[in-house]
């Protein structure tokens, strides 16, 4: 029986989370190894109302910000070799990586 490491991809600027996950999925097919995903996790919201004015006088004016956290599973086969070349990504700063072996 085949090992199965999951890889979970968080990021705010889902970019960078794509190219990474086109470099996993690039590598698992160099190696041949079976992968399932990228899936796509639900997006959190993070939302920020903050009074435009400084100082509080004035019409309550507010502005809302909004921090958007992108979520990827990616599920692949453990081999050696393809795990070897999955270590060597290089993964931007944006892009937190959490490999879990199941």
């Amino acid at each position: 029986m085949v090992r199965k490491a999951r890889i979970r991809l968080t990021s705010t600027d889902y970019k960078k989370l794509e190219e990474v996950c086109q470099e996993l999925k690039a590598i698992a097919e160099k190696t041949g190894v079976k992968m399932v995903g990228p899936i796509p996790l639900p997006t959190k919201r993070l939302k920020v109302p903050v009074l435009k004015s400084p100082c509080g006088e004035g019409t309550s004016t507010w502005d809302k910000w909004e921090l958007r956290i992108h979520k990827r599973l990616v599920d692949i086969d453990a081999e050696e070799r393809a795990m070897r070349r999955i270590m060597r990504i290089r993964v931007p700063e944006e892009v937190h990586v959490t490999i879990e072996l199941l």
